[in-house]
């Protein structure tokens, strides 16, 4: 389990826009817990807020465009890709413009700032999407896709194809995100010199020159369209005959195929959590991007609430008797077998359900079902280690029920299923007052929720 974070303190950025030209300035602030990543077009009447996620992508030319209300902001990918691979979740960016600055085309000067500055644990739990399954999203028509799999944490693995005699087959891989920084950071941004024409006429690098993207001259044209185009960029050279990398060495040998890990890294971060699984990217740009982004975001909005992730090889982090040190429950009412998450807020328990449970006996000889009551007094114990776990001596506690409010029956419990219960406490304990929210899973499906107010007392 981990906590939030946010930046310590507020921090600008100052530089040219490359769809503008304009100066822009980016202004990094703090932000309270469970916030987001939130964008303030401070320029505009009322300072407009658009929150950083995928439905609010409306254009992916050349970057990322979000709009609400017909405001605009673009080229947000490099800023939200800083901020995924550095763990931050609150953030509050103000900006003077329609879109963020250029800068050198990478992600490095803002990663550099947040480091100057620093990141501040918060106390509210961090939420991520486990991918549980494949997930795949792929445009039939350009051949690009993005895969998501299962796996432990995030990686990430990218291959581009391009027809060109400079640049064609690159693959770059992302193994953990304590190598965002030193790896893929500084990888900047490209374009091909025959693409430079149409997006000047299409207004969308006026800010654009040979600092602030990597300039790839890989099909020979005329010396006049040649020479127009260096003056453009502000290239020197008048020889249109060498083809390569205007701008000389790269960084790394596959920088580009770097560049576009960063620019996936950014869009997906979109989906507004964290992930904890791997993802392949075959020729991605920002509308596959963007579009798989939306689908995931779809996905967990009809989930309602994610179910936690339970390894039954895994070993837990409280087994049945560490539970008995905190509960005074015994057989047979006791109703929690171990607990696999806990946390200062959270925790997360299992019971298996058998056909030995002695309520089966008569709830029903024929169709066993388990009480609705009992799933309730299950979660209420799983919710009692969470407040007794910072209490000295806990054996001389009992918790007990005050309130229980929007209880909601989903789904039947029957035996062979493995019932995982998710509390979250909706406040701070106080004064031996437990408030809290309580959800039972059996795999994906909710089956019972619940809100519920408890109090600690000591035994007599």
């Amino acid at each position: 389990m981990a906590n939030q974070s946010t930046i310590k303190e507020s921090f600008s950025v100052k530089g040219k826009g490359l769809h503008t030209g304009l100066d822009i300035t980016l202004t990094f602030n703090p932000a309270p817990e469970n916030h987001g990543i939130k964008i303030k077009r401070i320029d505009l009447e009322g300072q407009p807020i658009i929150n950083a996620l995928a439905e609010h992508v409306n254009g992916t030319t050349r970057g990322t465009v979000l709009s609400k209300d017909n405001i605009h902001i673009s080229t947000i990918e490099h800023v939200m890709a800083s901020l995924y691979a550095l763990g931050i979740d609150n953030c509050l960016l103000e900006v003077n413009a329609p879109e963020f600055p250029i800068v050198d085309g990478s992600a490095k000067i803002f990663v550099e700032e947040i480091r100057k500055v620093g990141i501040e644990e918060q106390d509210a739990e961090k939420e991520f999407f486990y991918v549980k399954e494949r997930i795949e999203f792929k445009d039939e028509e350009t051949g690009s896709s993005l895969i998501l799999l299962p796996d432990s944490k995030f990686s990430i693995d990218v291959h581009i194809d391009y027809d060109s005699p400079i640049l064609s087959n690159q693959y770059a891989s992302l193994t953990d995100l304590s190598l965002f920084e030193p790896e893929v950071a500084a990888c900047r941004t490209f374009v091909f010199v025959r693409e430079i024409e149409f997006l000047i006429k299409q207004n969308l690098i006026k800010g654009g020159d040979l600092e602030n993207a990597i300039v790839i001259y890989d099909k020979q044209i005329e010396k006049e369209e040649f020479d127009h185009l260096a003056e453009i960029t502000g290239y020197k050279s008048t020889t249109p005959d060498q083809l390569g990398y205007l701008n000389g060495d790269l960084q790394f040998n596959n920088e580009p195929a770097r560049h576009k890990l960063l620019d996936v890294i950014g869009d997906l971060a979109l989906i507004g959590l964290p992930i904890i699984g791997k993802v392949i990217a075959t020729r991605p740009g920002h509308k596959i991007n963007t579009s798989f982004a939306k689908q995931v975001r779809k996905t967990i909005k009809r989930q309602e609430k994610l179910a936690p992730v339970y390894n039954p090889d895994q070993a837990p982090v409280l087994n049945i008797n560490d539970i008995k040190k905190l509960l005074p429950h015994r057989w047979p009412f006791l109703m929690v077998d171990k607990i696999i998450e806990i946390g200062k807020n959270r925790v997360v328990g299992v019971k298996n359900v058998t056909v030995n449970e002695t309520f089966f006996n008569g709830h029903f000889p024929n169709e066993p079902v388990m009480p609705g009551v009992l799933i309730v007094e299950a979660m209420a114990q799983t919710g009692g280690i969470l407040a007794l776990q910072d209490i000295d001596e806990p054996e001389k506690y009992s918790t007990y029920f005050i309130k229980f409010n929007e209880v909601k029956f989903r789904n039947k419990v029957v035996p062979g299923d493995t019932l995982v219960f998710r509390l979250e406490l909706a406040e701070p304990i106080r004064r031996g007052l437990i408030h809290m929210n309580a959800t039972a899973f059996v795999g994906e499906k909710i089956v019972t929720e619940a809100d519920f107010m408890a109090q600690i007392v000591k035994n007599k």
